[in-house]
């Protein structure tokens, strides 16, 4: 079945999907955005019930294999030492994400210039930077300005309270001389928008039912629905179809009934994250492209960046904050920038959060061993409950071709749509990188006073963010789109998702996702009169 042609088709309804339809809908064209999941209800995360902790390793777990929701689609990550971690909803991955929002660094637009490794962006910090802004006061960021390792910015909101957790560790940093400073965050502290600041709940990463975590489902969509953006749920697309001219036509889909549907559009951009977006692309076969649509380099699923992270936590004396407030606490950049006598190039940040809940304590203790069965049990685990606290490092991941997404040859979804298979290997510069990351934590934290350390690296469950599979670039034979989002082979395509990084940076790249997707927006707007030029 056809729908009528719409003006500007965009897949996915998450981060960048979310930025971009709303900074499109100034133009009143008709637009229309297929989201494969659903709207959520806040009042149904488990943050609004007893029993949620174990709805995060359930329904509303990281893994999409574990979760198994009927708008998830399966991926074989098997042959990756990380899995992947997304979620399908408006809101996309937002939803669960715990809310760190750092921006990018100058020095993340120009690593081969500067470190000799990857490539060079083809737009820099200086470009993003109004964008930046723009998305700051759209999602309402909490944070401190004055950072040193930044340049200069306006915080919307003040910054997260450092708590007890923040105070500890803080001290630790402060001992040994190297930079902290309260993160940037995604979660209101203040009444910002409709929204309401934070009432400490501690499940942000499976759901904030207060509102005040910044997902785009209440930030950027009521905005842009009101703008006239129309939202459809449970569509699930398989394929992009192209005309004789080898322009996109539109996009088959499944509706919530099962029923294949046909919607001809003007435009299509792909917002569906870094494995998604090649994922569709792949699937994309034509006489024109054989090999999958925009794929002439055939870069579509290649340099897969993750971000591999290690937890370094430490067991404490005193009681401390636990699960109570939101995870984002500080940031330290001090091994962010090079320094070759590390014995690795790039570097990494350390994000502090708090502690974990009842039973995240009680199976941390069980499988590192420090608490027993027996007698011993309920002393044991005393010992950690609100004892616990420390940080994650965020190391940047080098772009790697053989690093990769295809599609399964045998593993599929509910309609039979192949399921995309990860091949993944941690490279020696991560490796060494996440070993220096966990030597040098465990000094803050026994700075701090940390009595016990307990580390793990790479964090195994850890793919929570997907870069780098249709990078963008001046040059068509190493890039899959151009400096403002265009596919170089189909010229009114255009990819505003995480896929289009060009480098990861030792950062979260939500906020660098979506400033992209509006500078993408504002390069498509400008240029309307000869946009497939």
């Amino acid at each position: 079945m056809a729908e009528q042609p719409v003006d500007v088709l965009i897949i996915g309804a998450g981060a960048s999907g979310a930025a971009v339809a709303w900074s499109l809908a100034d133009t009143r064209m008709h637009i229309v955005c297929l989201e494969q999941g659903d709207w959520m209800n806040p009042a149904e995360y488990p943050s609004s019930g007893r029993d949620w902790e174990s709805r995060a390793f359930g329904d509303m777990a990281i893994s999409p294999n574990r979760r198994g929701r009927p708008t998830d689609y399966p991926v074989n990550d098997s042959n990756s030492p990380i899995a992947v971690a997304n979620f399908n909803a408006v809101g996309g991955s937002t939803i669960l994400y715990a809310g760190h929002f750092p921006r990018f660094h100058p020095s993340d637009f120009r690593v081969a210039s500067l470190d000799g490794v990857g490539d060079d962006w083809p737009l820099d910090y200086e470009t993003l930077e109004p964008f930046y802004a723009e998305d700051d006061r759209m999602t309402g960021v909490s944070g401190l300005s004055g950072d040193p390792a930044y340049p200069a910015k306006q915080s919307v909101l003040p910054p997260v309270p450092l708590g007890k957790s923040g105070d500890t560790l803080a001290r630790g940093f402060n001992d040994l001389g190297w930079h902290w400073w309260p993160s940037d965050t995604a979660v209101a502290t203040a009444a910002h928008d409709g929204r309401d600041q934070c009432i400490n709940l501690g499940a942000c990463t499976s759901g904030c039912a207060q509102g005040a975590k910044a997902s785009t489902d209440i930030t950027y969509w009521p905005h842009a629905m009101r703008a006239g953006v129309e939202v459809r749920t449970r569509c699930r697309v398989r394929e992009i179809s192209v005309n004789d001219d080898g322009m996109a036509s539109g996009v088959w889909y499944y509706d919530a009934d099962g029923e294949e549907r046909f919607q001809a559009a003007e435009v299509v951009v792909m917002a569906c994250n870094g494995v998604g977006t090649p994922r569709i692309l792949l699937n994309s076969t034509s006489e024109q492209f054989p090999d999958g649509l925009a794929n002439s380099s055939g870069l579509v699923g290649k340099n897969l960046m993750f971000h591999p992270y290690a937890s370094i936590q430490g067991i404490f004396d005193e009681e401390l904050d636990g699960f109570r407030g939101p995870g984002v606490c500080i940031w330290s950049k001090e091994f962010y920038e090079t320094d070759e006598s590390r014995g690795f190039v790039r570097g990494f940040t350390y994000e502090i959060n708090r502690g974990r809940g009842p039973v995240a304590t009680a199976m941390t203790g069980m499988m590192s061993g420090r608490i027993p069965w027996g007698a011993e049990h309920h002393r044991a685990y005393r010992d950690l409950f609100c004892r616990i606290t420390g940080m994650v490092a965020i190391c940047e991941d080098l772009p790697e071709e053989h690093n990769r997404v295809t599609l399964d040859p045998e593993l599929s979804d509910i309609h039979g749509i192949p399921a995309p298979k990860i091949d993944y290997t941690l490279s020696e510069n991560s490796r060494r990188m996440l070993d220096f990351a966990v030597e040098r934590a465990s000094e803050v934290l026994r700075a701090a006073g940390a009595t016990d350390i307990i580390s793990e690296s790479p964090i195994a469950a850890g793919g929570w963010h997907l870069m780098g599979t249709a990078r963008m670039g001046k040059d068509p034979a190493r890039s899959v789109v151009n400096e403002w989002g265009r596919s170089h082979d189909v010229k009114n395509l255009f990819i505003v998702d995480g896929s289009i990084f060009v480098t990861s940076a030792g950062v979260n790249p939500t906020r660098t996702i979506q400033a992209l997707a509006l500078y993408i927006a504002d390069q498509i707007k400008k240029r309307l009169a000869n946009l497939f030029d």
